[in-house]
């Protein structure tokens, strides 16, 4: 069927997700004020089974971004506040001795859980980053000669600070490469951080309520239909072309030391499909993938130090790039 705007008939499935989406929106538009977007592509990684990587000024809202989008979301929720002591085994589980029993015994550790935040991810040793890796790219951990397939659905959140301040370590290029999307919250409003003034209290989100087992399985099964239902949406041609475009260039650019991986390529084609179905359609458009560009190549491109130097910054390349690349021989209504 043609498409001739962006409007029209939409599937079930694609009012689904959309249904849904606006929902969380609303729920955590209520705590974290002002920036709609950020909680729109949190929402879209969690669909297409990616994690967050939030990087921003202390104080900025990165934390209750987390917080209540896991609180909307539902499921198991742990927290990790990262510190240069914490170990490998802090997160993911240790076997202690039980002296009644007479016995080892596992104890899990909070990385076995739905939403997991980690707070200040680049505050934790770089063997303790490493921990993470396991668990954001195959959905499990090996720990002491055991593999620990993790709860689905499994959603990580990480909070940064600039790595300017001190007692950080930055993220290695291959962690970077494994969040779905970066965010970058910025200060907010005048009139949205008087609302922030005036609403403390009331705007509390509160204690947080774990869900029983039954609830935990109907977030699973609700969650993986929705993401079945992202993978669903159609893509042309021509975005994919769109797509291969802007990664290509990334590679290409004198700028740039490091260009965008087939997983960003792959990161692109997943979130415009989220942000589709967020939406409302059930086919993917240009201006999905360039409203996902940013978060999802800024986090994977490397400038060159020369360049650094002279102010030049891998988010105004990847703008820049978005300017002048055009979307080769898209069709709205063409369909596969």
């Amino acid at each position: 069927m043609s498409r001739t705007g962006l409007s029209g008939n939409l599937s079930a499935s694609s009012s689904s997700v959309a249904a849904w989406a606006a929902e969380r929106i609303a729920e955590v538009s209520q705590y974290f004020l002002g920036n709609d977007e950020a909680i729109e592509l949190c929402l879209a990684a969690l669909l297409c089974r990616g994690h967050v990587l939030v990087e921003d000024l202390p104080g900025v809202g990165k934390t209750v971004l987390a917080r209540t989008i896991a609180r909307s979301v539902g499921g198991r929720f742990r927290q990790i506040q990262c510190t240069p002591d914490l170990l490998p085994s802090d997160i993911l589980g240790v076997t202690v001795y039980h002296q009644a029993s007479g016995s080892f015994r596992f104890r899990e550790g909070p990385i076995v859980t739905n939403i997991l935040l980690v707070d200040e991810i680049n505050r934790a040793t770089p063997r303790t980053q490493s921990a993470l890796l396991e668990a954001m790219a195959e959905g499990q951990v090996s720990v002491e000669s055991r593999t620990l397939i993790l709860p689905s659905p499994f959603f990580l959140i990480a909070t940064q600070s600039p790595l300017e301040s001190e007692g950080t370590f930055p993220l290695p290029e291959v962690q970077k490469d494994r969040f779905f999307v970066t965010l970058r919250l910025g200060y907010p409003e005048r009139s949205e951080e008087r609302r922030i003034i005036s609403d403390w209290q009331s705007s509390s989100p509160g204690a947080w309520k774990e869900q029983t087992d039954g609830e935990s399985r109907r977030l699973k099964e609700r969650i993986e239909e929705l993401q079945q239902q992202v993978a669903a949406v159609h893509v042309s041609e021509g975005i994919k072309d769109y797509i291969l475009a802007l990664v290509g260039a990334t590679r290409r650019d004198p700028r740039l030391l490091l260009g965008v991986s087939p997983r960003g390529s792959l990161a692109l084609f997943k979130g415009g499909q989220a942000l589709a179905a967020i939406a409302g359609r059930d086919w993917v458009i240009p201006e999905d993938v360039k409203k996902m560009a940013p978060p999802v190549l800024v986090g994977r491109v490397q400038v060159r130090p020369e360049h650094s130097a002279r102010g030049v910054t891998a988010r105004g390349v990847v703008e820049g790039l978005l300017s002048s690349v055009a979307v080769p021989g898209y069709d709205q209504g063409e369909r596969s």
